[in-house]
């Protein structure tokens, strides 16, 4: 049996229930991506009979790197493999139209899917030439809002904040764009904001306000789509970006400050998921992509104060930011042309 789902602007075909997913109410006969969990399948032995070199961490690089998986092309690049120590490993396919996952007990099914909605994802929006933030993004003002930033610094924690206090949320983490039409769009994620269990605590008072993700994983998570916290389920035109800066101890943050076309752009170009995967080429694509979203998108920054007590301030500050950009644009469009 195959369950379809949608996520990050891609039809999903899984032959396992995921319960993090909302099913579509469709009979396509053609996913753009096509998941399996289990025993390997025909095309996975294939692909691990060819010759193969591990692609991330490079020699060298092992000590100094921290992400969370290793990387292994097969053959000329027609398949990768993503293993995560003795916990889970992938293979997905040169195209990112395939995925197969397995994992040994005592993790399960939803392990596997957990490590496949986060970074598998991110390499399969990659391998598709899909531009993505590493950024959360909701839903103010009629736009998507996409808070940017790299790990630890607030991003899911701003959004769960946001979801709690009424506003939708499209994505966590990964924020997918899409150029059509003279704008960027965001494609919506998964229903769900992962937290860890210190944010949980700044948020409710107490770490297991919400359930976890699974029973081996620390992260708890903050279901969308009900009456406490919405999800955004439609593709939404990009309002604006906010990077986030280190928090500070100053009197009058947080605060939000306008920055260079300079500074946003370096901003941007650090904050790309997994950028690290790019050759020359996606490189110099990735910039002019950037490059065209500096003069469609405003980019701000965001100066957090190290007291969480002061999230509450925080997100009526970007509310009331983010609806100040988008009612002056309006604005803007309805004066007369010469």
């Amino acid at each position: 049996m195959t369950y379809p789902y949608r996520a990050y602007g891609l039809t999903i075909g899984c032959n396992t229930l995921v319960s993090a997913l909302r099913q579509e109410q469709t009979d396509l006969e053609r996913y753009d991506l096509v998941v399996s969990f289990g025993p390997e399948t025909g095309w996975v032995r294939e692909a691990m009979c060819l010759p193969s070199r591990l692609e991330h961490p490079r020699p060298g690089e092992v000590e100094q790197d921290n992400s969370p998986f290793k990387l292994t092309l097969y053959g000329d690049g027609e398949f990768f493999e993503l293993a995560y120590g003795n916990e889970a490993r992938f293979v997905v396919d040169g195209q990112a139209s395939r995925v197969w996952g397995s994992c040994l007990p005592p993790f399960t099914d939803e392990d596997l899917a957990t490590y496949f909605l986060g970074p598998v994802m991110g390499f399969v929006l990659r391998r598709r030439n899909i531009l993505a933030l590493h950024a959360s993004a909701v839903f103010i003002g009629g736009q998507a809002v996409a808070l940017c930033g790299e790990s630890q610094t607030g991003k899911s924690t701003m959004a769960a904040a946001l979801a709690l206090r009424g506003i939708p949320v499209l994505c966590e983490d990964i924020t997918p764009l899409i150029e059509e039409h003279g704008t960027f769009q965001v494609a919506p994620g998964y229903p769900r904001v992962c937290l860890w269990p210190d944010a949980v605590e700044k948020l409710f008072g107490r770490q297991d306000a919400l359930p976890r993700l699974t029973p081996s994983w620390e992260k708890f998570f903050l279901p969308l789509g009900g009456e406490d916290a919405k999800f955004e389920a439609q593709r939404q035109v990009l309002g604006a970006v906010y990077l986030f800066a280190p928090r500070v101890a100053d009197a009058d943050a947080p605060r939000i400050e306008t920055i260079s076309g300079r500074e946003a752009l370096l901003g941007l170009v650090q904050n790309t998921y997994m950028n690290w995967l790019l050759d020359r080429s996606q490189r110099a694509a990735e910039f002019d992509a950037l490059s065209e979203l500096l003069k469609l998108v405003p980019i701000r920054r965001i100066v957090p104060h190290l007291d969480p007590g002061r999230i509450g301030a925080l997100c009526e500050l970007i509310v009331a930011d983010a609806e100040g950009l988008f009612a002056g644009r309006e604005s803007a469009a309805l004066l007369p042309t010469r």
